[in-house]
């Protein structure tokens, strides 16, 4: 079979891909993003393509129906609500993992037919606050460098950016360079010790929000050391004097850090021509992200330290689409090709481009405040696409009741989710791998996804659906496209326009592409025009306000926060946003397979937490409601006062551990991006009356008052406590591990008054039970690896390998399945640097993203040895 060309449904790095029908993927060597590198969850993509739990046909009212009754149902619904409420009643709630093309036709259907600008997308939740900062900044979207920077750099600056979990890829590559240049440094400003903070030259355990008041004492340092560029400043930026004041105002003890801390790091900004500062949600998800974006830009404007090799402001993406939904206008305040919903003339063009009946005046609802509206009954119709608020966004209880309230609610998705589940439709749509159409990475790269894989069931690419119903709506003219490719070259021809209005987006040399060039699209960077290709923007100024100049603005500093645990919640290394297509790996789901809090000693010795316990996280705000339950993750790589959660987890894999549940924020009043890095809450031990583990070779589903499900090699896991009280243990287990039939084996201890049930079909183990008034000891990795094997009872009763037998313990790297256990012995036998290790056990040789936690193995066994 021959290998098709695409493109990494993850990260914002855009990582190219050689996919196989029959689930192989390899990393494309000639791809520029990752030259043949890719990541753990890139690697185990294979993994996700099955079947299991997808939508396959469409269903009304959880019945299932043909597409004619679904599209003409909400055709209908919608035109029903625009004729009876006007054009603001209705909504669309997107996606950065939907496709240029969908997104192009979704936003022209609602912005120049519908005539509301009530479209939104998840990418609101990870970098509206970069799209803002760099609208004030450079009057457009622009993002002006490109990934060689971070090679070129003699100093690279992470702030707010866990890479070398969110963006592997980049942090491979910015190792190799930093590996050929040790010279090159390397600063991580994060509240916590990351895998990435682990690996800088200096790392800056910053207070929360910190970051705005450390850059306006950097740009207050410029100034006072002389390293202004006046030359550039006087040429190409306003608002200098203004930025400079109010940086020299704010207090730099608002750090949290000490002060040889912030001179050792001002130093290196100064003295170093060529500095990338790389910034990602640490810096957005704020109350004050914008002003936090543009303290850093101001940093780059005033020494024209921009646009150069090596040199410039960076917003990594977390979608591997949030880019080309910004390109297509797929914000709420914007049109499509960067122009502006409140300049007549950019909707006069648009509209005229469309041909379209109407177009949008004012612009919309951001996320947050669609669905606040939909809890105050104003919006009648919402249709989501490809996204699950109902566990992604803020206050999640609040979201789910503000859906259920919307009277007609229409949900295209590719499996089952939280969401879907409050649909009155669901319309399957193809995934990635049977869907074709561009992407644009964080380096404003356009790469192809390309379908390899057909169309399973009923399902429609989101294009198509899209169309249908505009075309049922009355709007036949607009959307009767042939192909996907049919929409690029519209997308692109708009932006040509757009182009000779002075935006800065332009891929109009490719109007008129033909359809087997487009179906062979190669990796290429915009601009993309007849008098420029590629290439990074503002060196010699040019920036997008009127009068070509830059804007420099006064930073504000994070306002008080309430009394409480300031909880910061991101990515794991091996997941991916719900789970809804890393869960199905199960390699993925054993470096971390439940939902967790890590909390600071003297926090958790106060509040009476242990490591391996559960906690409770509740809101601050008086009143409201919405209860997380956590495994206690006791480290001091959070600060005191914080903790941190993933939040991957859903209702579909885990009972209690949403943690946007328990998340209240606020939002920043320029982006609307909500402050995910900043929620208070109040944390409480939760001591149920036992605690389990099961695994099974039968689906689990989750349950009690705290549970966690996920997929292993030999079926499911389970973590689980309950607080009832059980009277017939071998029913519940069975109940737990979904097998009602078979033989069982029960070892009850009544001193420790501990449980352990197994389950055999004739001499084949099915299941493990146990259960115990406190954590149990037994070895998870041994349980699971012995479910479908003759193990005799007594053994699989002990729950842990019995002597000379291996056990490899909790998995470390995913891309090989190496557990903890394995790579001790390796370093006990002398395989004490990361690369030996990789010799003698694999790990860490694919992906390198569990290379910080091999070094800090080592370096626990160096110091225990030296002790």
């Amino acid at each position: 079979m021959k290998p098709t060309r695409t493109t990494c449904p993850y990260c914002g790095v855009g990582c190219g891909l050689l996919a196989t029908p029959d689930g192989t993927i390899k990393a494309d060597p000639g791809h520029p993003a990752n030259f043949g590198r890719l990541c753990s969850k890139g690697a185990a993509l294979g993994e996700t393509l099955g079947l299991e739990g997808r939508l396959l046909v469409p269903r009304i009212n959880g019945v299932e129906r043909s597409w004619d009754a679904a599209l003409d149902l909400v055709a209908d619904g919608f035109s029903e609500a625009v004729a009876a409420h006007g054009p603001d009643s209705v909504a669309f709630y997107v996606s950065g993992q939907i496709l240029t093309e969908d997104y192009y036709v979704a936003n022209k259907l609602m912005k120049g037919f519908i005539g509301a600008a009530n479209i939104d997308t998840n990418s609101r939740l990870c970098m509206a606050s970069s799209v803002a900062g760099h609208k004030r900044a450079f009057g457009s979207d622009t993002v002006p460098g490109n990934y060689e920077d971070f090679e070129q750099a003699d100093v690279v600056v992470l702030v707010g950016s866990n890479l070398a979990w969110c963006h592997p890829v980049l942090f491979q590559r910015l190792m190799a360079a930093k590996a050929a240049r040790p010279e090159m440094k390397l600063v991580v400003i994060d509240p916590r010790q990351t895998a990435t903070a682990k690996e800088g030259d200096l790392h800056l355990a910053i207070a929360p929000d910190g970051d705005g008041a450390l850059f306006n004492g950097l740009l207050a340092e410029i100034a006072a050391k002389g390293a202004v560029d006046e030359a550039y400043v006087n040429a190409h930026v306003n608002g200098f004097e203004a930025a400079l004041t109010a940086a020299r105002a704010q207090d730099v003890a608002n750090t949290g850090l000490k002060a040889d801390e912030i001179a050792a790091f001002y130093d290196l900004w100064i003295n170093a021509e060529k500095v990338v500062t790389v910034y990602s949600q640490g810096v957005n998800q704020s109350v004050c992200g914008t002003d936090k974006v543009n303290a850093i830009i101001n940093c780059h404007l005033a020494t024209g330290r921009i646009g150069k090799p090596g040199a410039g402001p960076f917003s990594v993406t977390g979608q591997p689409n949030a880019m080309g939904g910004r390109e297509v206008g797929g914000l709420a305040n914007m049109l499509a090709c960067h122009l502006d919903i409140e300049d007549a003339d950019h909707r006069a063009l648009v509209q005229d481009h469309w041909q379209s009946p109407t177009i949008c005046t004012k612009p919309g609802l951001k996320a947050v405040e669609l669905f606040k509206a939909c809890a105050r009954g104003d919006i009648k119709a919402l249709w989501i696409i490809g996204t699950n608020p109902a566990v992604s966004l803020p206050d999640a209880d609040f979201v789910r009741a503000a859906i259920k309230t919307v009277p007609f609610c229409v949900v295209s998705d590719v499996v089952e989710t939280d969401t879907t589940m409050l649909a009155d439709v669901i319309l399957p749509a193809t995934t990635w791998g049977e869907k074709t159409g561009t992407v644009t990475n964080s380096e404003r790269r356009i790469s192809l996804q390309k379908a390899f894989l057909p169309s399973p069931g009923k399902a429609r690419p989101d294009w198509q659906i899209i169309c249908e119903v505009a075309c049922r709506m009355g709007f036949e003219a607009g959307f009767n496209y042939a192909s996907v490719a049919d929409i690029f070259r519209e997308y692109a021809a708009l932006s040509g326009k757009a182009a000779a209005l002075g935006k800065d987006f332009d891929i109009s040399a490719l109007a008129q592409i033909s359809d087997a060039d487009y179906a062979d699209f190669p990796p290429r960077q915009w601009p993309l025009a007849h008098g420029r290709q590629g290439g990074r923007f503002f060196a010699k100024g040019g920036f997008y306000h009127p009068d070509r100049k830059a804007k420099m603005l006064p930073g504000q500093t994070a306002p008080a926060v309430l009394d409480g645990i300031r909880f910061n919640t991101g990515r794991l290394r091996d997941q991916w946003h719900t789970m809804t297509r890393t869960g199905k790996s199960a390699r993925l789901s054993q470096h971390h397979s439940e939902p967790f809090a890590e909390i600071h000693p003297a926090d958790a010795e106060e509040l009476g937490l242990n490591t391996g316990g559960l906690v409770q996280v509740v809101p601050v705000q008086p009143g409201r409601q919405g209860r997380v339950i956590l495994r206690v993750l006791v480290t001091d790589t959070v600060r005191r006062g914080t903790g941190f959660a993933p939040m991957h987890w859903s209702a579909v894999n885990t009972q209690g551990g949403r943690i946007n549940a328990a998340l209240r924020t606020e939002c920043d009043p320029f982006s609307g991006q909500p402050a995910l890095k900043g929620a208070m809450v109040h944390l409480r031990p939760f001591v149920p009356l036992w605690h389990g583990f099961a695994a099974s070779r039968h689906e689990m589903q989750p349950g009690h008052g705290h549970s966690a499900v996920a997929r292993t090699d030999t079926g499911w896991q389970q973590a689980l406590a309950g607080q009832e009280e059980v009277q017939d243990w071998e029913a519940k287990a069975r109940q737990v591990l979904n097998l009602a039939s078979g033989d069982a084996s029960l070892l009850a201890d009544r001193g420790k008054n501990t449980i352990r049930v197994a389950i055999y079909d004739g001499d084949i183990l099915q299941g493990l039970f146990f259960a115990a008034p406190a954590p149990l000891t037994i070895s998870r990795s041994f349980c699971v690896a012995k479910i479908g094997t003759d193990l005799p009872a007594l053994q699989a009763l002990a729950g842990a390998a019995m002597q000379g037998r291996p056990d490899p313990g909790q998995i470390v790297c995913a891309c090989f399945n190496v557990g903890v256990n394995t790579i001790e012995a390796a370093i006990r036998a002398g395989a004490n640097t990361p690369p030996a290790l990789g010799r003698n056990t694999g790990a860490g040789t694919n992906c390198g993203a569990c290379k910080p936690e091999l070094q800090a193995l080592i370096n626990t066994h160096l110091q225990t040895a030296a002790e």
